[in-house]
């Protein structure tokens, strides 16, 4: 069996009902394909077939690599192109708490978008408004006006299905929320993950929101647990 339909069959076996030897042999050739270990591929809903998969350098790092998977009619998944990425300040975290400059590491829907400029061509939910306007700087001094031109919620400590802009944080405000996917602007984020703006345009244009799309976003150690 290819990398690919491993990767397909591991996702459809790891619904919390139950899975299979084969979904357990499966999930061994993920974490070699795209480095997610069997707790990480617990957490992928089964109906999830797009999974953009975001592995920092390192558990204090704060830059990584995302590569955006989907799955075809076949079952087979296919993986797109390596995007370089940042996240926070100071890697990541299994426990996000508000202020600690950390990424919160694991799987999140992700159906969310939205910016200060229009919609680039997403088929998601989008939410132009000037309330995204940024200013001030980053840790490296870089501006971060161009920061939520567009940007995508990462459905971490928020209400799935409204603006990323909405305030509600479910697990209280000391947990942490605000976390997207957004324009890089030169140096680490507060929590965020960043790409370039044509790498994000591009994403934006390739999630389907039928295909409920999710993040598996960590370190490498956390992601291959």
């Amino acid at each position: 069996m290819s990398p690919a339909a491993s990767l397909a069959a591991a996702l459809g076996a790891a619904s919390p009902a139950g899975s299979s030897a084969a979904g357990e042999g499966a999930g061994r050739a993920v974490l070699r394909a795209a480095g997610l270990g069997p707790k990480t591929l617990a957490r992928v809903p089964v109906d999830a077939r797009q999974v953009l998969v975001v592995k920092g350098a390192g558990p204090d790092a704060n830059r990584g690599t995302a590569r955006l998977y989907t799955r075809t009619g076949a079952g087979d998944w296919v993986p797109g192109s390596a995007r370089p990425t940042r996240n926070a300040l100071r890697g990541w975290t299994d426990d996000h708490r508000s202020g600690d400059l950390r990424s919160p590491a694991g799987v999140y829907r992700i159906g969310d978008a939205g910016g200060l400029l229009p919609n680039p061509g997403t088929r998601l939910p989008y939410d132009r408004s000037d309330e995204f306007a940024e200013g001030g700087t980053g840790f490296a001094g870089e501006s971060l006006d161009t920061a939520f031109d567009h940007v995508l919620a990462i459905d971490y400590n928020r209400v799935a299905g409204v603006s990323p802009l909405d305030r509600a944080r479910p697990l209280g405000e000391e947990r942490g929320g605000g976390i997207w996917v957004h324009v890089d602007h030169g140096g680490p984020t507060h929590g965020c993950v960043s790409l370039a703006r044509a790498d994000l345009v591009a994403l934006l244009r390739e999630l389907r929101p039928e295909w409920h799309p999710v993040i598996a976003m960590g370190d490498g150690e956390r992601l291959a647990r």
